[in-house]
């Protein structure tokens, strides 16, 4: 069969398409593609390294706030003048038996539990929860110079708390484990209403703040404590003797007896804690025997003493003492006349307090 087509013209040769001839890379050209590669690689690797460092700054951060990171600080460096402490004699507490055992602990095992702290205006660590563990690694610091004793393991507060919290924080751990007696509880609550950080004055009310997670019925103990100590003050001089129930009997006894005078000079003479307390348990036996004397009607109270915001006033026969931080000698005259005359119409036709 001829190849022509019906005209009689023969089909055009075609010419096949040349082959291309593969080039392979010589040698500077194959270094500079695995200098590529690795480049890209290096870059998609730190790519990814800088995205979790973000992320583990973020984390670290979080935890931080959260209160959740420790600081090893120096244990010089930490300050405990600007909240005042739950415990009552810290220097006793400093030379006890209970420290020692502390100190042998540490030495052996080495600081387990990490104390608290904040910083204050001036950037400086107070510490707020961890006195003791913190006082028993400066004596071992001072008795052995070793340096594993030169730092204190902390928790810094890294956002800033009210007052009230600090004081809250400070007790917490040491209710607790119920390692505050009554006497050092009613003194938290006494120093915090002195505070002028604190917005309230009235220390009864501040022991429920401070101590809300309690049962009312110890509240109401340490409220006890609270008036017999605001009373008594310093001529108690081992508050921490004083057992609850012998605590709240004087509390009533305060409230409802005269010759508190004659009680607080026999608190004077007292050189011991223990005869503190029998001064204080003979206060209480005349006070709940002289109801049944039934001579009558009780003289009234020769004094009482209480507290109004941060004015002291003392009451006795004939006299109405205030004590304030007031400057009262720069008042006009005619102020304090008012003020008196309103005290003299508030207290007319009050009946006698027994």
């Amino acid at each position: 069969m001829s190849s022509k087509n019906k005209f009689g013209f023969a089909p055009l040769e075609t010419k096949s398409a040349p082959t291309r001839r593969e080039r392979s890379p010589g040698p500077m050209g194959a270094a500079v593609r695995d200098t590529a590669e690795s480049l890209q690689e290096a870059t998609e690797a730190k790519v990814e390294q800088r995205r979790r460092n973000a992320e583990d700054a973020k984390a670290f951060r979080t935890a931080q706030q959260d209160g959740l990171v420790l600081e090893r600080l120096p244990v010089g460096n930490v300050k405990t003048d600007d909240l005042p402490r739950d415990r009552l004699q810290l220097d006793v507490l400093a030379q006890s038996d209970e420290m020692e055992e502390l100190k042998a602990s540490i030495r052996e095992r080495g600081q387990k539990e990490p104390i608290e702290v904040y910083l204050d205006a001036a950037g400086v660590p107070q510490l707020k929860k961890g006195w003791r563990r913190l006082t028993a690694l400066r004596q071992l610091l001072s008795e052995t110079g070793d340096e594993a004793f030169t730092h204190v393991i902390a928790r810094v507060e890294q956002f800033s708390q009210d007052r009230m919290s600090r004081y809250i924080d400070m007790v917490e751990e040491n209710v607790v484990r119920e390692d505050l007696t009554f006497a050092e509880m009613a003194q938290v609550a006494i120093t915090a209403a002195q505070d002028d950080g604190v917005d309230e004055q009235d220390p009864s009310e501040l022991v429920s703040r401070l101590y809300g997670a309690l049962h009312k019925t110890k509240r109401s103990y340490i409220k006890a404590f609270v008036f017999m100590m605001t009373v008594l003050g310093d001529h108690l001089k081992f508050p921490k003797a004083i057992s609850r129930n012998l605590g709240v009997d004087v509390s009533r006894a305060i409230t409802n007896q005269a010759g508190v005078d004659v009680l607080l000079e026999k608190l004077d003479a007292a050189t011991t804690a223990e005869a503190q307390n029998d001064v204080l348990a003979a206060f209480v036996k005349e006070a709940k025997a002289a109801p049944a004397q039934g001579q009558g009607e009780k003289p009234p109270r020769q004094k009482f003493e209480f507290y109004v915001g941060k004015t002291k006033v003392t009451a006795k026969e004939g006299e109405c003492r205030i004590v304030s931080d007031r400057d009262f000698a720069t008042l006009p005259k005619s102020a304090l006349e008012r003020a008196v005359a309103a005290f003299e119409a508030a207290l007319n036709p009050q009946p006698r307090i027994r």
